[in-house]
């Protein structure tokens, strides 16, 4: 009896021993690290920032907290919307941080230089916050994905319907970089093929405080419609000081081409009532994405924009197919999501095509009047629903080396 007794403790010891063992070698695997280059603190700050990186750490929370027997943790960096900075970080991500993926890299030229750098290490990058379509076509990378917006699909849902309505001559003020280029740039090419006129533009610094000059150019050259190619505090200020010199009052229209949510609760109803605007999301759609923002919004104090609700559903779906893969081998995962359709509050049937580009549905919505809403965030009319692959630029105009043709 006592050998029996014996017998048992010292199983019952190696069973225990053996757990232990196992435990501990799950808690020796290194983090798997994912890492948000974000603007943390300039006029990018509401639509990114730090709203990003808890929607990131809402979508490892909901997933589980690991994969692979990896703890998941996400890091973020202030890139302060400089384009030297952003490389550096990433750099310093991959190299010292052991970071795996990286996310939003909101603003496009430090989404251009943080993906160079991403492609020379062989790792994922996914684009949130940024718009520039050459992240989808010369910058193109078999490991890149531009997931929420771009320059195109802004141009090509804001620009057609307001030609439509009569609206067919245009003067831009572009922010003097890759994203405002590549934004007037494409919406003009729209308003062109549309049967518009382009009557000129003017381009302004980024971060610009005083649009005056640039506004009295734009109402001087008469045209019915002011095309904003510019986005976050640049889009509010000239919105805001386009109401103050009357433009609106007499008859000019304001297009904000890349325009959030944010940015209208800034502005107030009162002034930006009845503006055009394409958006990849809406928290207001459904009842799914109603339901995510809600969770969001106590954590935030403020509703999720397309590019915050954007990094939630990438993480998602980059760790879905970590753990379908069970490796983090950038390649093997990268295969693993572009053959899975996405479906989540984000996008129904989404698709990551060979140039990178996310395909879903966009949105054309105008701003209500102030007693048409409810209250605080209730900001928009749902007037037309884009189906991606008429939102989105063609694989047959793609310039991205990786498409067959």
């Amino acid at each position: 009896m006592k050998r029996f007794v014996t017998g048992i403790f010292a199983a019952v010891s190696a069973i225990s021993l053996a757990m232990s063992s196992t435990a501990a070698l799950a808690q020796a695997k290194p983090p798997l690290k994912l890492g948000g280059i974000l603007d943390m603190s300039s006029l990018y700050a509401d639509i990114t920032g730090p709203g990003s990186e808890y929607a990131a750490k809402m979508a490892v929370e909901d997933f589980g907290g690991e994969v692979l027997g990896r703890k998941i943790e996400i890091i973020a960096a202030d890139h302060q919307n400089k384009a030297d900075l952003s490389a550096n970080i990433a750099r310093d991500m991959f190299d010292n941080q052991g970071v795996e993926m990286l996310f939003d890299v909101a603003a496009s030229a430090t989404a251009l230089a943080a993906g160079e750098i991403a492609k020379a290490r062989n790792k994922i990058v996914i684009f949130n916050g940024p718009g520039s379509i050459r992240l989808t076509n010369e910058a193109c990378g078999p490991l890149t994905v531009h997931y929420v917006f771009d320059t195109y699909g802004q141009a090509n849902v804001t620009g057609l319907a307001s030609v439509k309505q009569g609206l067919d001559s245009w003067y831009f003020l572009t922010a003097d970089y890759a994203f405002g280029h590549d934004l007037e740039k494409d919406t003009a090419n729209v308003v062109a093929k549309s049967g518009g006129k382009v009557l000129g533009s003017v381009r302004h610094p980024l971060n610009t405080s005083d649009f005056s000059s640039f506004l009295l150019q734009a109402q001087s050259s008469k045209a019915k419609v002011i095309g904003l190619a510019n986005a976050g505090g640049d889009t509010i200020n000239a919105i805001k000081q386009a109401a103050e010199f009357g433009l609106m009052k007499s008859g000019q229209k304001v297009a904000p081409l890349l325009a959030f949510v944010t940015d209208i609760d800034s502005i107030g109803l009162e002034t930006a009532q009845g503006l055009l605007l394409a958006e990849a999301f809406y928290w207001d759609l459904n009842d799914d994405t109603r339901a995510f923002s809600k969770r969001f919004m106590d954590r935030i104090k403020r509703v999720p924009t397309s590019a915050q609700a954007g990094v939630y559903s990438s993480v998602t779906h980059y760790l879905k197919a970590v753990k379908a893969a069970g490796t983090t081998d950038s390649a093997a995962v990268m295969k693993i999501m572009k053959e899975t359709p996405i479906n989540d509050m984000f996008a129904k049937n989404g698709k990551i095509r060979e140039d990178g580009r996310m395909v879903h549905d966009m949105y054309l919505f105008e701003v209500k009047k102030p007693s048409e809403s409810k209250g605080r965030w209730d900001d928009y009319k749902l007037l037309a629903t884009i189906p991606g692959n008429e939102a989105f630029q063609s694989l047959e105009l793609s310039r991205c080396p990786l498409v067959k043709k």
